[in-house]
């Protein structure tokens, strides 16, 4: 199973064009620290990739990542299609910018493909340009790619939070958000990604405890870090993110497991978007890891 971590931010990016918290402005002084919106890629075969969100960087994110890159023939791309874990803004406006496929597989939940399609009206935007084949995202086990049986992939419901353009509409289901199992059957070895994470349930854990590696949701430090940032009077947990850190906070969920361990989807108020924040020693003291953008994983 081979990896590339696209990106590691939330929602806005770090820097966010209309912030001048901390992070942000140290990532506008030191542009190595900057971090595209969270998603990955990962290879279902020989040349076919599937990627895992598609992010308002998707062209960027391609670009920075040589395998991603069309050729030989002049629009031959190794870009098989798309696996949503959710239907914000962030994981899914880049849908948009691969209208020049000449067809895009998308793999969601049931709630995300009816938001997408009667929220964001995106099959009428998308239709005139080209065909998507849109596959049912579930609890089952089933192969990532048509073409290749060694990557299967499962959802694992972990949150009914829907985005704000579909509050009120679609089923009110856990479905809304999903954390992702990927097992690669040629060698036994098995992923986890969950960008997003406002609750731990009985199926996640399993997932974790046999996994090899773990990439989970980072968006704040703390409970209290989006009100002492002054984002929002709503904690961490009001807003559908287990923080990191405090009671029932997600390190003490990682630290016992064997697997290796990332936090992903960092906000841009968040501590650890600092290389030099004592947070990192914290969290490698307990063998947890900050994922990177370009980061790439073979397992």
């Amino acid at each position: 199973m081979l990896l590339h971590v696209l990106g590691t931010a939330a929602g806005g990016g770090t820097p966010q064009w209309n912030c001048a918290c901390p992070g942000c402005a140290g990532a506008r002084a030191h542009p190595e620290r900057r971090r595209r919106h969270a998603a990955l890629a990962v290879r279902a075969a020989e040349g076919r990739w599937y990627l895992v969100n598609a992010t308002p960087d998707l062209g960027e994110q391609i670009e920075a990542v040589p395998q991603l890159h069309p050729g030989p023939a002049v629009r031959r791309t190794p870009i098989a299609g798309v696996v949503l874990t959710d239907a914000e803004l962030d994981h899914t406006l880049g849908l948009a910018r691969l209208r020049e496929a000449r067809s895009l597989r998308v793999l969601a939940t049931a709630p995300v493909r009816g938001a997408l399609l009667d929220g964001l009206r995106l099959g009428a935007v998308l239709e005139p340009y080209t065909s998507v084949e849109w596959r049912e995202l579930g609890p089952d086990p089933a192969p990532l790619d048509p073409g290749s049986e060694d990557l299967w992939i499962t959802a694992l419901p972990v949150s009914a939070k829907r985005p704000r353009y579909a509050a009120g509409t679609g089923p009110d289901t856990d479905g809304w958000v999903t954390a992702l199992l990927i097992e690669d059957r040629s060698n036994g070895t098995r992923a986890v990604y969950a960008p997003a994470l406002a609750a731990w349930p009985d199926a996640l854990q399993r997932a974790v405890e046999q996994a090899d590696l773990v990439i989970v949701d980072g968006t704040f430090w703390d409970d209290r870090e989006p009100i002492r940032a002054g984002i929002s009077a709503r904690g961490s947990t009001g807003m559908g993110h287990l923080p990191i850190a405090g009671p029932g906070g997600t390190a003490e969920r990682l630290a016992p497991l064997t697997a290796r361990r990332l936090y992903t989807h960092l906000n841009n108020t968040n501590p650890l978007v600092d290389p030099a924040a004592p947070q990192h020693r914290l969290l490698a003291d307990q063998g947890i890891e900050v994922a990177t953008d370009g980061m790439v994983i073979e397992l």
